[in-house]
Parts: structure tokens; C-alpha cells; sequence
């Protein structure tokens, strides 16, 4: 991620926008459901579900036809309970009894191969369904891709390999479960009225209410669900920005706008969390009308129908049918919906924006290029379409002025000269580096020129995800350049052992379980023992050397702190003495004093020190500063930075002045 500088998040987060809130279509963004936004979404899942279902009507009526066994199943379910009573049971003909629920019983083989059929026919309606979705995910990336590059996302290998599959369950789920009770409620009615039609009295009225009630709240619900995932997803989003990003927000000055828009957040996401809440509220009261009143009426209304004829059998029957076939029926139905049939309206909703054709090639710019300064694009204009950029030359070496330094390169169309050589070969040299994350990847790196010579003192500063990490890894040798090359001391790596040329510590240390003098002579096991207590006095680590009992105690990984590793693979470098020395966010562990003293000490040990800076404090030590924005550098003393960087001098929470 990136950490946008003071003077640029404060123009992008000086008016903190809800998740709710968006600046064009409502569906943009998963705010607050007004009328427009509670009706959009399903509208465009329907419009667009129609001529998907009408064209496989086959399927559909193969399906309903496997289905009537188990209309057949539910129908003698309750039927066969009422005979058995009334003309078996209780009129003393116990054997008729037992023919009827043995008719009851039988009736449920059938529906085991209606199962097996039913599950056949549905993967010709399942699977088209998410070979569509996939088929529109990559026809989406794909225009995106040709007509508008910087659009262009990860989104649709979302789409593909998960929300497709999300979508293709939710979909399955609901035609079984949709099926299943549309037949198992036309059984249960047709059954109660062939009962008594009396019965249909009592059960229809709270069935249809609690089935209205539960279908109005099926589009607030699905508005309610895509804010509420809209906010955490921007909450969640926000905070992974801002746990990686701390040390750029405490350098920046930006803690008071995070932590005003983490509470933005925070609360947006409440809200909608409330919301939804009390559409889910809704819809346990519209399933107990469903599926517990009509019980409940049928017992409070028996003395009623038996007086007027109605049978013990039938009442005995009726009861079956509501509680054994109509009550788990609607529940399913309702849990069917408000989950898998929310979660499909909110992942379908995302898939249903119109699929743009490229648009037609422009025409050939005019002739010339901007690389040899002839008519055409300018660098700049290059740079922001994601082509290649002007190559960034950065020389590590005497000092030789604002006009002189780093800072002049990109300007320039033509490719700055390369520095001059010097008598004494370089430490570490990079030639035309470029270094990439993929063949199709924009570099993150690119043709970066950097000499570092014996003496010299380097810090590396930029915001995070600029490229730090990559540069500090490249001159350690342990990634390959896409193009370029590297040289130690005159000679590739491969013809150098690395061990005797580069130390490199990341910001997470590594310490095992051993003695605290086998951790710190590990990159070095001949050192003798007063390296290792110069490494000790040089670094401050006598207090944790008497917390442990000292150098031969025992050390336990888990019991230091994030700091104390830190300084231990800190004092492994002091011992191991090579020439160059790499520092990734070593310190980012260490108080200020410390890494102050921790840096010194490094400095004054090794031939040449590579900073990755994490505090300003740190880049003022070194005798340059190399600050790095994605593929763009600048080289300079903190002195000339601070007149020609304008990165820079927000990093330092300064502003750029003004015109005049």
C-alpha cells in the first residue's frame, strides 16, 4: 500500500466520504439504502435472470415433474395419519390402520430416486449459470484491460475463482430449496383440504402474512447486507492501510485524520451493522408467524371444527401437516432466502454492470519521440500512462549540488549520462536496473543507475510500497534484476561469495534457540570473543545479556520483544564485518536513541552502510538520501531535498511553498 504525503492525503481525506456516500450512481458505493438503491440492485438481477430462465423452460418443467413424487409423499404424509385413525384405529380396525401407514411409509421410497433425478437436471441449470458468470468476469477484464489500462484490476480473478462459485452454490441452494417447498406446500394445502377445507381457514391466513411480511423484507435486507459488507470491507480495507503504513503516519503528522476517519468508518460500520440487525429482526417475527401461529390457531380452533363435524383423525392429520411438512418447509425456504438468496442479489449485483465494447484505436501520434526530446508525448505525460519513464541515474559519491544530484534526471527527455568513473572501485553498482513483478507488471525499478562506493553512508526513504524493500533486496543480490546488472566491487554476484561482500537485516529479525554468543557469531562462527563483547558494548545489549545470565545463557525467542530480536541480529551483523551492509527497517523495533546508537556503531564497523529509513532521524545521519516513489528517485543531502523534493519535504511534514 501506499501512504499518500500530508499535503495530498489532506486533500483526499480532508473531507472524509461515508462508504455510504459515493458521487455517482447510488450502486458505487454501499451506502445507506435509499429508494433508488434498495430497488436497483434486485431489478438488475431480475431483469437480467428472466431470459436466463426462460430459455431453459425444459429444464424447469423436468425439474417440476421429478418434483411431483414429492408433492405425492407430502400429500399422504397427513392424509394417511387421518385415515389411519378415523377408519382404522378409532373404528377398532387396527390392520386398515397399519395398511395406511404403511401407504404413508412407502410413499417415501420414490422420493429417493426423485432426489437423485432432481440433483441431475440441476446441474443443467446450475452450471451454465456460473459458465456465464465467468464468461462475463473475463469479457469485463478484458475490455477493461484494452480501453482503459489504469482501470484495470484484480477484481474479475475475484469474480472467477470466487465470487462465481459463491454465486453458483447460493443459486443451486435456492432452486432445491424454492422447489422443494413449492411442492411441499402444495401438498400439505392439498391435503388439508381434501381433510377438511375448513382447515385452509385457519392455516392460510398467517401463512400468507408471515410470507408477505418475510418478501418485504427481502430487498431492504439485501440493501442492508451490501452496506454492511461495503463498510467492513472499507474498514477492514483501511485498517490493513494503516497498520502497514504507521511509521509514514507518525513521520507524516497524520495521526489526528486516520484516526478521524478510522472512527468514520468505525461508525458506518456500526450503523449498518444496527440496521441490519433490525431487518433480521423482522424476519424472525415473519417466520414464527409462518411456521408457529398456524399451530397454535388449529389447537385454539379444535373445539370449533369438531363441532362442526371435523374428525379426530383429520385434526391429528392436519397437525402433521403443519409441523412435520409446512413448518420446516417455510423455514428452510426462509433461511434459503435471507442467507444464500441475499448473498446471491449482493454477488449477481456486481456482475451486472454492461460489459463495454474496446473503444476504436486512436489515430497514430505524430511523428517523433519524447525519449530524444522530438515532437510527441512529453516524459510526464509518458509516465502517467503507465509507459516507460525516463530513466532515474542516482550516484552515491562526493557531493556535487542541487543541479548536479538525481533530481535533474527525470526531468530531461534523454537519458542522463552515466556518473563518471572514480579510481577506487565501487562496493556496490547498479547498471540500468529494472526490476519488475511480472512480465506485464509496471517496474518497480526501472533503469536505475546507483554507485556506492567504500565510506559512504546511504538512507533509502519513501512512502510505503514504493519500492524500498525491492531496492535494498536487489543490492543484497538476493532477487535478479529483470534487465540490468549488478556489480560487488567491479565483478557479478554470481562470481562473489555473498557472505564476504553484503550483510542484509530485515525488519523482522531471526533468532533461534541457542546461546546469545551462538546467535550473535552466527553469520560468523570463528569470531573471537572480543568481537563478541565489542558487538555487546557497541550496541547496548548488556541488559539483555543480564536479563538472560549472560552470553552462554540460553536464549528463548518468544520471551524477547520485537526490539530485543532486533538488537540481537543487529550485534550479528557488528560481528559478521562486511563490507556493505544492508539495513531493511532494522530498527523499526528500537527507540529513537537506540537506533541512533545501533546506526553509529554499524557505520563506524562496517565499509559502507544502506539505510531503508523508517524515521526522518535516521535519513539526517546519512551523507545522502536516495528518496524513492515507485520507479522515480531522487538523490540529494537532506538540505537540497528539502528545496527540490517535494515528496520529501512532505515526508518531513513540511509544506512546499507556495508560487511567489
Amino acid at each position: 500500500m501506499t501512504v499518500e504525503p500530508p499535503r495530498a492525503a489532506a486533500r483526499r481525506a480532508g473531507r472524509p466520504r461515508p462508504p455510504g456516500v459515493t458521487s455517482g450512481r447510488s450502486r458505487s458505493g454501499p451506502g445507506a439504502p435509499g429508494r433508488s438503491a434498495r430497488h436497483g440492485a434486485l431489478g438488475r438481477v431480475v431483469r437480467e435472470g428472466v431470459p436466463f430462465l426462460r430459455a431453459r423452460v425444459p429444464v424447469l418443467v423436468r425439474l417440476g415433474g421429478w418434483s411431483l413424487l414429492e408433492f405425492g409423499q407430502t400429500f399422504l404424509s397427513g392424509y394417511g395419519v387421518a385415515r389411519a385413525l378415523d377408519q382404522g384405529f378409532l373404528a377398532g380396525h387396527p390392520s386398515t390402520g397399519l395398511l395406511w401407514l404403511a401407504a404413508a411409509a412407502l410413499a417415501l421410497l420414490p422420493t429417493g430416486v426423485a432426489t437423485r433425478r432432481v440433483f441431475a437436471r440441476l446441474a443443467d441449470l446450475v452450471e451454465p449459470f456460473r459458465d456465464g458468470l465467468v464468461r462475463r468476469a473475463v469479457a469485463r477484464a478484458l475490455t477493461t484491460a484494452l480501453d482503459r489500462p489504469r482501470d484495470a484490476t484484480a477484481t474479475s480473478v475475484s469474480q472467477v475463482t470466487h465470487q462465481s462459485e459463491i454465486a453458483r452454490d447460493s443459486w443451486a441452494g435456492l432452486v432445491l430449496t424454492l422447489r422443494s417447498f413449492v411442492f411441499t406446500a402444495a401438498g400439505a394445502l392439498a391435503g388439508l383440504a381434501a381433510l377438511a377445507p375448513a382447515l385452509l381457514l385457519i392455516v392460510l391466513p398467517p401463512l400468507i402474512l408471515g410470507l408477505a411480511l418475510f418478501l418485504a423484507t427481502l430487498v431492504p435486507m439485501a440493501a442492508a447486507q451490501r452496506a454492511y459488507l461495503g463498510a467492513d470491507e472499507a474498514f477492514a480495507a483501511h485498517a490493513g492501510q494503516t497498520a502497514s503504513a504507521l511509521r509514514d503516519i507518525a513521520a507524516a503528522g497524520a495521526r489526528d485524520r486516520v484516526a478521524a476517519e478510522t472512527r468514520m468508518l468505525a461508525e458506518h460500520q456500526a450503523g449498518a451493522a444496527r440496521s441490519l440487525a433490525r431487518w433480521a429482526a423482522v424476519r424472525v417475527l415473519a417466520l414464527a408467524v409462518c411456521g408457529r401461529v398456524p399451530p397454535l390457531l388449529l389447537l385454539l380452533a379444535a373445539p370449533w371444527l369438531l363441532h362442526r363435524g371435523l374428525t379426530g383423525g383429520a385434526l391429528v392429520g392436519a397437525l402433521t401437516y403443519l409441523t412435520q411438512a409446512l413448518a420446516p418447509a417455510v423455514h428452510a425456504l426462509m433461511s434459503m432466502l435471507g442467507t444464500a438468496g441475499g448473498r446471491l442479489v449482493v454477488v449477481l449485483d456486481r456482475f451486472t454492470d454492461p460489459v463495454r465494447p474496446p473503444a476504436e484505436p486512436a489515430s497514430a501520434p505524430a511523428a517523433g519521440d519524447a525519449r530524444t526530446g522530438a515532437s510527441g508525448p512529453s516524459p510526464a505525460a509518458v509516465a502517467g500512462q503507465g509507459g516507460p519513464r525516463p530513466p532515474a541515474v542516482a550516484v552515491v559519491g562526493p557531493p556535487t549540488g542541487p543541479t548536479g544530484s538525481a533530481a535533474a534526471a527525470p526531468a530531461s527527455p534523454t537519458r542522463a549520462p552515466a556518473p563518471l568513473p572514480c579510481p577506487a572501485t565501487a562496493v556496490v553498482e547498479l547498471r540500468a536496473v529494472s526490476f519488475a513483478y511480472g512480465p506485464s507488471a509496471r517496474p518497480v525499478l526501472d533503469r536505475l543507475d546507483l554507485e556506492i562506493r567504500a565510506g559512504d553512508r546511504l538512507a533509502v526513504v519513501g512512502p510505503s510500497g514504493s519500492g524500498k524493500s525491492t531496492l535494498a533486496a536487489v543490492l543484497a543480490g538476493v532477487v535478479t534484476p529483470t534487465r540490468g546488472e549488478v556489480r560487488w566491487h567491479g565483478r557479478p554476484p554470481s562470481a562473489v561469495d555473498p557472505r564476504g561482500v553484503r550483510t542484509l537485516l530485515p525488519q523482522q529479525a531471526y533468532v533461534f534457540s541457542a546461546s546469545l554468543r551462538d546467535n550473535l557469531r552466527y553469520l560468523r562462527p570463528d569470531a573471537p570473543g572480543h568481537d563478541i563483547t565489542a558487538a555487546v558494548a557497541a550496541l547496548g545489549l548488556e541488559p539483555l545479556c543480564a536479563r538472560l545470565g549472560g552470553l552462554d545463557a540460553r536464549v528463548e525467542p518468544t520471551r524477547l520483544t520485537l526490539g530485543e530480536r532486533q538488537l540481537v541480529a543487529l550485534g550479528r551483523a557488528y560481528v559478521a564485518t562486511a563490507p556493505l551492509l544492508v539495513l531493511d527497517e532494522a530498527t523499526s523495533h528500537l527507540d529513537p536513541a537506540a537506533e541512533a546508537r545501533a546506526e553509529t556503531a554499524l557505520a563506524a564497523r562496517a565499509e559502507t552502510l544502506v539505510v531503508i529509513a523508517h524515521r526522518l532521524s535516521s535519513a539526517r545521519r546519512a551523507d545522502r538520501i536516495l528518496v524513492v516513489d515507485g520507479s522515480r528517485t531522487v538523490l540529494g543531502t537532506s538540505a537540497e531535498l528539502l528545496r527540490s523534493s517535494a515528496l520529501y519535504r512532505d515526508l518531513t511534514g513540511l509544506w512546499a511553498p507556495g508560487p511567489g
